[in-house]
């Protein structure tokens, strides 16, 4: 089973890295936006799929961590990338912190509520206030850079370091999965008071958690804020936390792989629907067509897509099994 998802992955990361080779500028483009949003549903998977804890605020600090990319860029001159990526990453965990450190005392749905008045509080404060620029948003004028090899302003090497972020941030959640942080999470999402009853405590670990999956998602806003060289508000609205939380839904919850492959499918399920080419005045209405599929796909696949394989397997083994029995009776 675990060289089957390795084989997965790798093949994954593979096709990815082949992808530029025969794209043109739209399909790099759009391809660097899902994996961007393939490393913010991982930072969600390891709050909901592995702790157990739904998180309905995490646009907050994948909103964070694009703000603080293009606050703490100067005007004048290109940021050096090897503290602002840091930068924002810390800004981002720092406010995860905070928030982790009283929602945490909460449990169920009033966990899901507090986390969502964090977030909202978050969205005021850019949205209503001059730091944030207001619902206009701010501008980065110049792309971070590092040295002279790495220029982000080109959008195949932008391609290419974000590939290179999603694979570090795979490897790094699959590794502390397999870790005893990683075992106690699992046991949390499982059993808390049995946990608690071993002797673990289990706050900590919930903090802990709570903050890596904050720091992530601001990586995934610094890089979506460099994509884009613009940020705005509704990077913290809870309708983008409402999608991230689809996405891993979609993909199958308690695997590092469908979180990924829950990013692609959503993105290119709102791409497909959208598009006037192949459904025409009907595009208009998108969102519709991306909800009833969504809701197939759930109803269908309670597994997600990443149990698709298991399924179809399943239903293969249970037919072979009652033609066996057909000719036993016979």
């Amino acid at each position: 089973m675990m060289h089957s998802k390795n084989l997965f992955a790798l093949a994954l990361f593979a096709a990815l890295a082949l992808f530029p080779t025969f794209s043109g500028n739209y399909g790099i483009d759009l391809v660097s936006k899902i994996m961007i949003y393939a490393i913010f549903a991982l930072s969600l998977e390891l709050l909901v799929g592995t702790t157990g804890l739904v998180c309905f605020g995490h646009a907050a600090f994948f909103g964070i961590g694009a703000y603080a990319a293009v606050l703490l860029s100067p005007q004048t001159d290109a940021a050096s990338l090897a503290w602002l990526l840091p930068a924002s990453v810390v800004a981002a965990a720092l406010y995860a912190l905070v928030v982790g450190a009283l929602s945490l005392r909460t449990k169920g749905v009033y966990f899901i509520m507090v986390t969502l008045a964090f977030a909202q509080m978050a969205y005021y404060v850019v949205h209503d206030t001059p730091l944030g620029g207001g619902t206009d948003g701010i501008y980065l004028m110049l792309k971070p850079t590092l040295a002279s090899w790495l220029n982000l302003d080109n959008p195949r090497v932008l391609y290419q370091f974000t590939l290179a972020v999603l694979v570090v941030v795979f490897i790094f959640l699959a590794v502390l999965l397999e870790s005893r942080f990683g075992r106690a999470l699992a046991g949390i999402r499982v059993n808390e008071q049995r946990m608690r009853a071993t002797g673990f405590s289990t706050y900590p670990y919930k903090l802990a958690a709570f903050v890596i999956s904050g720091g992530i998602a601001g990586l995934a806003g610094f890089l979506f804020a460099i994509k884009d060289g613009f940020v705005n508000p509704e990077m913290m609205s809870w309708h983008l936390s409402g999608a991230v939380l689809i996405m891993i839904i979609l993909g199958g919850l308690g695997d590092l792989r469908g979180a990924m492959l829950g990013a692609f499918a959503f993105a290119l399920l709102q791409e497909l629907f959208k598009s006037e080419a192949v459904f025409g005045p009907f595009a208009k209405h998108w969102n519709m067509g991306l909800g009833l599929t969504i809701i197939a796909s759930v109803v269908l696949l309670p597994r997600g897509l990443i149990g698709l394989p298991e399924a179809i397997r399943e239903r293969l083994v249970g037919r072979r099994n009652a033609q066996g029995g057909a000719h036993d009776v016979a």
